[in-house]
């Protein structure tokens, strides 16, 4: 393997961690374990990571949120393990995003060519990372992706981290509406939104920062009764 994986592995069971942290080691891969969903959302957000293995019993954040929360903001192949066998199951995980579903016991072999398979075929087929390193829009933002910086009319913008998150999710995925109830999986790692006025709160002090206007946006738009998105345009 001429470079290693980086997997994430999002798994409570201490000993099934261990068992396959230690065999995808074995095989050439780099392993990041969290034993928890909003610990695996955490790590995810602020790591690099060519695949996801994630249990669906899971504390803090279930398997199926910790799923649907990382298909918003990534490509990346994702793989279910679980020792729920039931059809239900099955559907409700891959219909969130998950690539592959892998019942409880499992042979490490097989776990093996299944990740290998979803590797390559991610490589050659899905959709590429976001590579633009620098973008120009109109009303005078600057974006510079690879050092998540931003600058309104060459003045650089200071933001808090939520407020970061917020906008690199919105910036890398144009025109792409999010609920309120996925921005706070996303963001906060949290099942559901139950903090009254905290989206709202953090994109109103988003837009002020980027002089942006909630009549007439320039760059976040929202999406009435459905959520915000971006609709920042580049310059040509």
């Amino acid at each position: 393997m001429e470079k290693q994986e980086n997997i994430l592995l999002v798994e409570d069971d201490y000993e099934i961690a261990r068992v396959v942290s230690d065999h995808l080691r074995k095989e050439g891969y780099q392993v990041t374990w969290a034993s928890t969903g909003k610990e695996g959302l955490e790590d995810f957000r602020h790591g690099d990571y060519s695949l996801v293995i994630a249990d669906l019993m899971l504390p803090e954040l279930d398997g199926y949120s910790l799923c649907e929360a990382i298909r918003h903001g990534s490509d990346v192949p994702l793989l279910i393990i679980s020792a729920r066998q039931s059809d239900s199951s099955k559907i409700k995980g891959l219909g969130l995003g998950a690539d592959d579903y892998i019942t409880k016991p499992f042979s490490l072999g097989e776990l093996s060519a299944r990740i290998c398979s979803h590797l390559k075929r991610y490589r050659r087929y899905s959709q590429q990372p976001f590579r633009q390193t620098r973008v120009e829009y109109h009303n005078g933002l600057a974006v510079d992706f690879t050092a998540q910086a931003l600058y309104l009319h060459g003045e650089p913008l200071t933001l808090t981290a939520i407020e970061k998150d917020l906008f690199f999710l919105f910036a890398k995925h144009p025109f792409q509406t999010f609920t309120k109830s996925d921005l706070y999986k996303w963001i906060w790692g949290q099942d559901h939104l139950n903090a009254g006025n905290t989206v709202t709160v953090h994109i109103k002090s988003l837009r002020t920062k980027l002089s942006d206007s909630s009549r007439s946006p320039k760059f976040i738009q929202t999406v009435w009764g459905e959520g915000y998105r971006f609709i920042g345009e580049p310059l040509s």
